[in-house]
C-alpha cells in the first residue's frame, strides 16, 4: 500500500508541476496580447499601430494566401502563436519576422522562424515587411488588440537598455564557449569590446536625457565584441554562390581578389542556368540549343574564373541548374522551344498545349527528370564542363521536381508535378494504372507514384556522381533541409543519396535569419543522413538583408556542430557590412582542401539507355 500511494504521489506531483509550466508558458504567451502601460519614468520614444491579415492562419481564415509559404499572402501581417499548426512559421524568404518573447521583441528573423512557447512570432511581406522594419528592433515592446486586430509597437528607454544588455550577455556566452574550448582562443580583443560596451550601458542608466546614444553605444560595442568572439578555423570551407556578371577577364580578376581579401576560398560559380551555358558549349550546339549565354558571347567566363581562382589558391565550384530552364519565354533555340516534350507539367494542366511554368517559383519552367533524353542530355553537359575545366567541385541544384503545395492543404494533388507523357506511360507499363487516375486517397498506389519520381531523381544524382568519381571530382548538392518536405512536395530523397554514396556533401540553403531555427535545421539533417557525407550549411543572411549578428549567430551555431564549413548566398548581396564582420576574425584566406588535382578525364560510359 505505501509503494502505491508514493507512485500515486509522484503521479500527482508531476502533473501539478505540468499545469504550472503550461500555465507559465500560455500567461507568457498572453503577454503580448495584453495593453501595454509605461512604467513610471519609462520614455515612449515611438508608439505605431499595424493592422493585422491574420493570426494564426489557416486555409479558411486566411484563404487568400492559401497558395503561399505559411499561409502568408502578399503585403500581409501575420501573427503565429504556440497554437498554430506547425513548430514554425513555415514563411519564404521574401518576408520579414520577429520573435516575441513575453510582450518583447528578443529576435529579429527573415523566414521560417521557430515560434516560442512562451511568445510569439510577427511575420511581414511587402508593405506591412517595411513597416516591420521601420518600428520594430529587438527591446520593442509588442501589445496586440484581437478585437480591432491590430498590433501597436513602443520604442521605450527600458526597449533600449533591454537590447544592450541582452547583446553584451550574448557576446559573454560566445565567448566564453570558445574560451572553454580552445587552449589558444584569444579572448582579449572580444573582453575589450564589452568593458566598452558595459561602460556605455552604465552611462545610460544614469542619464535619461542621453539613454538612447549611450544604449546604441553600448550595443555597436557588444556587435562588435561577438564579430571578435568567433576565431578563425583554418580547415572550413568559406564559399559564396555567385551568379556571373563580369564580361571581360579584368573584372573576373577584380571580384576574385575581393573575395580572397575576405576570406572566401571556395567559389560555387553559377555555369549552367536557366537553360544556358556561361561558356561556348559544343553540347548545347549539338543538341540544336543556345550555344552560349548571349551575354557572354566573345569570352569564355569559366576558363578565366577557374584559371584565376586557382592562381590565387581558391577552389572552384560549378552551380549547375539541372532541371530548371529558367522563367523567359520558350522561343528561338531555348531548350523547350526546340523539346517541348521534355517539359514537366502538373495534374492542374495535363492537357495544356505548351510547356507548363510553376507559379510559386517565379513563374519558371522545369525538364522531365524521368525522361532519359533529359538525363542524357544533363550528363553530356557535366562531361564537357569536366573534361574541358577540370573544375574543383560540381554543385547541383534544382536536382528535384518543381514544388507543390503542403500535403496538408486541399489541392495537393492537382499541384503535384511528372505527369508528362513519357512518365505516365512508362508508370503504367509497370503498375497497370495511369498516375493521372491515381487519388491521393489511395495510399498504396500514391506512395509507388511518388517513390517512381523520387528514384528519377535518385537516377540523376546516381549518374552525376559516377561522372564525378572517375575524374575525382567533387560532388555536393543544394538540398532543402527538411526532409518530409523534401520528399512530399519536390520528390527530393537526398536521405537515399547520401546512404548510397551518390553524393560528397550537401549545401543547404537554410532559408532564415533565426540561429535557433537553422540550430534545428541541422540537427534534423544529420539525423537523416550517412555520417560520409558532409554537411556545408547554405546561409541567406546576406540575401534577405539581415543583421551582421545574425551572420555571427548562424556561423557559431554551424561551429559548434562541427560542420565542413558554410557558403554565403550570394556574392550579389555581400554588403561590406558584412565584410567587415566576417574580417574582424571569422575568415580568413587559406584554403581548403576539397576537390581534385589536374588529370587526364574519362567521360565513361554512363548512359540512361543502357
Amino acid at each position: 500500500m505505501g509503494i502505491l500511494m508514493k507512485l500515486l504521489f509522484r503521479k500527482i506531483t508531476c502533473l501539478l508541476f505540468m499545469l504550472i509550466f503550461v500555465q507559465g508558458a500560455t500567461m507568457a504567451y498572453d503577454d503580448a496580447f495584453t495593453p501595454y502601460t509605461p512604467k513610471q519614468n519609462e520614455q515612449v520614444y515611438r508608439k505605431n499601430v499595424y493592422k493585422i491579415s491574420a493570426i494564426n492562419p489557416t486555409t479558411a481564415t486566411n484563404w487568400t494566401a492559401s497558395m503561399y509559404p505559411g499561409l502568408r499572402g502578399a503585403n500581409q501581417l501575420v501573427v503565429y502563436t504556440p497554437e498554430y499548426s506547425t513548430p514554425s512559421t513555415g514563411t519564404n524568404e521574401y518576408g520579414g519576422e520577429a520573435i516575441v518573447e513575453g510582450n518583447i521583441v528578443t529576435s529579429l528573423s527573415g523566414a521560417d522562424s521557430l515560434i516560442p512557447s512562451n511568445g510569439i512570432v510577427i511575420s511581414a511581406h511587402g508593405r506591412a515587411k517595411a513597416w516591420l522594419n521601420k518600428n520594430i528592433e529587438i527591446g520593442t515592446i509588442i501589445s496586440i488588440d484581437k478585437a480591432t486586430m491590430t498590433i501597436t509597437a513602443y520604442n521605450t528607454s527600458r526597449s533600449y537598455l533591454f537590447a544592450a544588455k541582452e547583446k553584451i550577455e550574448e557576446a559573454t556566452t560566445i565567448m566564453n564557449y570558445y574560451q572553454k574550448n580552445s587552449f589558444s582562443y584569444n579572448a582579449k580583443p572580444t573582453k575589450t569590446y564589452l568593458a566598452k560596451a558595459k561602460h556605455y550601458v552604465r552611462k545610460a542608466e544614469h542619464n535619461t536625457s542621453e539613454l538612447q546614444q549611450f544604449a546604441s553605444l553600448a550595443v555597436q560595442n557588444a556587435n562588435l565584441a561577438m564579430a571578435a568572439a568567433i576565431p578563425y578555423k583554418a580547415s572550413e570551407l568559406k564559399g559564396i554562390w555567385i551568379r556571373p556578371t563580369s564580361k571581360n577577364e579584368a573584372s573576373i580578376i577584380a571580384s576574385l581578389d575581393h573575395l580572397k581579401a575576405t576570406g572566401i576560398n571556395n567559389i560555387f560559380l553559377e555555369t549552367y542556368f536557366h537553360g544556358r551555358t556561361i561558356f561556348p558549349s559544343e553540347t548545347m550546339k549539338k543538341y540544336g540549343f543556345i550555344e552560349q549565354y548571349e551575354n557572354f558571347i566573345g569570352i569564355d567566363p569559366l576558363k578565366i574564373w577557374i584559371t584565376e581562382a586557382h592562381k590565387r589558391g581558391m577552389k572552384v565550384n560549378i552551380w549547375f541548374e539541372s532541371f530548371y530552364t529558367g522563367n523567359k519565354p520558350n522561343v528561338g533555340n531555348t531548350i523547350l522551344a526546340v523539346k517541348p516534350e521534355w517539359s514537366n507539367v502538373n495534374l492542374r494542366n495535363i492537357d495544356a498545349p505548351l510547356p507548363v511554368a510553376s507559379t510559386s517559383e517565379h513563374n519558371g519552367y522545369f525538364l522531365d527528370p524521368a525522361n532519359p533524353e533529359v538525363q542524357n542530355f544533363l550528363f553530356d553537359l557535366i562531361k564537357e564542363i569536366v573534361c574541358n575545366y577540370n573544375p574543383d567541385g560540381i554543385n547541383v541544384d534544382y536536382a528535384r521536381y518543381p514544388q507543390s503545395v503542403s500535403a496538408r492543404y486541399a489541392g495537393y494533388a492537382m499541384s503535384n508535378w511528372g505527369y508528362t507523357q513519357f512518365a505516365r506511360e512508362e508508370f503504367k507499363l509497370i503498375y497497370g494504372v495511369d498516375p493521372v487516375n491515381i487519388a491521393y486517397s489511395d495510399t498504396k498506389m500514391w506512395n509507388e507514384w511518388d517513390k517512381y519520381r523520387q528514384d528519377k531523381v535518385t537516377e540523376y544524382i546516381e549518374g552525376v556522381s559516377k561522372i564525378c568519381r572517375q575524374n575525382r571530382i567533387f560532388l555536393t548538392a543544394v538540398v532543402f533541409p527538411n526532409r518530409q518536405m523534401a520528399l512530399e512536395t519536390k520528390q527530393q530523397d537526398w536521405t537515399t543519396w547520401s546512404d548510397n554514396n551518390f553524393i560528397d556533401g550537401f549545401t543547404p540553403l537554410f532559408l532564415t535569419c533565426d540561429a535557433k531555427t537553422i540550430k534545428m535545421m541541422i540537427f534534423d539533417m544529420l539525423k537523416e543522413m550517412s555520417p560520409r557525407t558532409k554537411l556545408y550549411a547554405g546561409l541567406f543572411v546576406t540575401f534577405m538583408d539581415g543583421s551582421e549578428e545574425d551572420l555571427v549567430r548562424q556561423i557559431h551555431e554551424t561551429r559548434k556542430l562541427n560542420l565542413g564549413g558554410i557558403i554565403l548566398f550570394d556574392y550579389a548581396h555581400l554588403q561590406e557590412k558584412y565584410i567587415k564582420t566576417l574580417t574582424k576574425s571569422i575568415f580568413s584566406n587559406n584554403t581548403v582542401l576539397t576537390g581534385n588535382s589536374k588529370q587526364n578525364c574519362r567521360k565513361g560510359s554512363y548512359d540512361r539507355r543502357k
